[in-house]
């Protein structure tokens, strides 16, 4: 089975590292993506919400994205953008345009704190798809904006030939099967834990924070979905689930962070107003972790 549209496949949103003085650590954010390169990733997301975008400067950012895109191997990358005002947001995708990386997509959410109408929505994502200069993917995560896409918003922004896919975190499954059995636009897994019943129900992906470690096995599932191998993706879920609640158990990326941290991948930094896991968490996150086997 083969997808139609170029969001496949397990994608997942890179860490940003940082050093002691918390400065980016770009010598390991270059270590990071090339391991993931190599692991049978569709794609990787750089500056998402899992990277601590939100605490980057602009120009923090587009250094991450060139230090990914020159150790990524040629995998596909999407960069994620957020922001409430309309002209910023169109001079910031015309700088990300001009940063002279190729990208697959952007990933937008609404704009957060306003709460605008439906009708809004609709204008703003019309508005930034023509800014772009790559694909929309679509942030419907309404807990972190306030703004709830609806299904008729998300079916009306399918028609736009620049919107291309959605990172479904909305909390609504029966959206997500309408925008599923639609097929206008992929459909990724927005929350990992949701993961194996998006694709089984017919998604085409996921954006998956915690296959950065043992990416192989997320890899797995997707793959036995798309073999019709529903027993054997079962099998590969249900051993990676304490993981993903033991990861999710703390604000993310913190327990994501130190585990990766405990793997030698980073340091244990964060920039506030994220703070470190507790060591409880990280304790739990490296037994979990143990549990599963070698890693990369």
């Amino acid at each position: 089975m083969t997808s139609p549209h170029p969001f496949h496949g397990i994608w997942t949103p890179i860490i940003t590292p940082f050093t002691p003085e918390g400065q980016v650590d770009h010598p390991g954010l270059g270590r990071l993506s090339a391991r993931l390169a190599r692991s049978g990733l569709a794609g990787l997301v750089v500056c998402g919400s899992t990277g601590e975008a939100a605490s980057l400067s602009g120009d923090e950012q587009l250094a991450c994205l060139h230090t990914v895109a020159r150790h990524a191997g040629g995998l596909p990358l999407i960069m994620g953008a957020s922001g409430y005002n309309l002209g910023e947001m169109r001079d910031w995708l015309g700088r990300i345009g001009r940063a002279g990386v190729s990208l697959a997509g952007l990933l937008l959410p609404a704009p957060c704190y306003v709460r605008p109408s439906q009708a809004g929505l609709l204008a703003w994502f019309q508005d930034l798809a023509e800014a772009s200069p790559a694909p929309l993917v679509v942030y419907d995560i309404p807990y972190r904006t306030g703004a709830t896409l609806t299904l008729d918003t998300l079916r009306q922004l399918a028609a736009h030939p620049r919107i291309r896919a959605v990172k479904d975190c909305g909390g609504d499954g029966a959206k997500t099967q309408a925008l599923i059995r639609d097929g206008q636009l992929a459909v990724l897994a927005g929350e990992d834990a949701q993961m194996l019943g998006t694709l089984a129900l017919g998604g085409t992906g996921a954006i998956a924070a915690c296959a950065q470690v043992h990416p192989e096995r997320f890899v797995a599932v997707y793959r036995a979905i798309q073999h019709d191998d529903l027993n054997a993706a079962r099998q590969h879920w249900h051993a990676l689930v304490p993981l993903v609640q033991t990861l999710f158990a703390e604000p993310n990326p913190a327990p994501l962070k130190a585990l990766l941290a405990s793997q030698g991948w980073c340091d244990n930094h964060l920039r506030l107003p994220m703070t470190p896991a507790s060591d409880a968490a990280q304790r739990e996150a490296r037994r979990q972790s143990e549990l599963l086997g070698p890693v990369l």
